[in-house]
């Protein structure tokens, strides 16, 4: 039986920085008794940091007596002179297609996918699964059995199921969800279900991920199980995979 597997994705928005030096001059003052070589007035910071040419752009806070998140059960203020009003969701897709090649009764097979989310100025955000189960090619009906609970691995038993943690068995593959810069700045995590090392599970629709509140880069690793029985029917799967990511207010 051979089966492959392709991964894509849809994501909201995917945003680019790109910071280069800024080179700065200044006139001196001087008189016969004082010389001053370089002077600046304000408080540092900077909305709109351009570079000779206009090439590159950026913005600074530098300077300010107090920047980001502070927050109570009722209210949430961000400080920070270049803060942005506007609510941004980003949701980005950094895995490619996988051949899991010819699946083995006996062999359990697993692959890994990747994606980033990052949500400001909302109450957090949940990414759902929206595709159906690996299908067989050629008759439709015929899908890999999902699992509807937290599950371990059964070779020779029809399976299939995700989780977003680091897994030992049925191989070790898969990574717990990284806090970038760290955990005092980001907050996501994977969703009850999928949070179980060596447990998996599919539930088309349902959270995989979570932030209960405004974050930054939280990367998620996908790991992914298939199974296989004696009775499953013969052909190639496919399975493309789709993630919706929602700001929550």
């Amino acid at each position: 039986m051979s089966f492959r597997k392709t991964k894509s994705a849809s994501s909201v928005l995917i945003a680019l920085l790109l910071w280069a030096p800024i080179r700065v001059t200044a006139q001196t003052y001087s008189s016969p008794k004082y010389k001053i070589d370089q002077t600046f007035f304000g408080t540092g910071s900077e909305s709109d940091l351009q570079s000779p040419g206009g090439n590159y752009s950026g913005s600074a806070t530098v300077g300010d007596l107090g920047i980001g998140e502070s927050s109570s059960l009722n209210y949430r203020a961000y400080a920070g002179f270049n803060t942005t009003d506007e609510p941004y969701l980003e949701f980005v897709v950094t895995g490619s297609n996988i051949d899991l090649d010819y699946l083995d009764v006996n062999q359990p097979k697993t692959a890994n996918g990747m994606f980033y989310v990052r949500a400001w100025q909302t109450s957090g955000y949940v990414v759902h699964t929206e595709s159906d189960p690996p299908s067989n090619n050629i008759f439709s009906n015929q899908q890999i059995d999902p699992l509807s609970v937290p599950t371990t691995s059964s070779p020779g038993t029809e399976q299939f199921g995700i989780n977003l943690v680091a897994n030992t068995s049925p191989a070790t593959f898969g990574a717990a969800p990284q806090q970038v810069p760290d955990a005092t700045f980001s907050f996501g995590a994977a969703a009850s279900g999928y949070d179980v090392a060596n447990n998996f599970q599919y539930i088309k629709g349902s959270v995989v991920a979570q932030s209960p509140r405004s974050t930054s880069v939280t990367i998620y690793t996908l790991s992914y199980l298939f199974n296989i029985g004696d009775e499953t029917t013969s052909g190639q799967y496919t399975f493309n995979h789709v993630l919706v990511a929602t700001a929550t207010y």
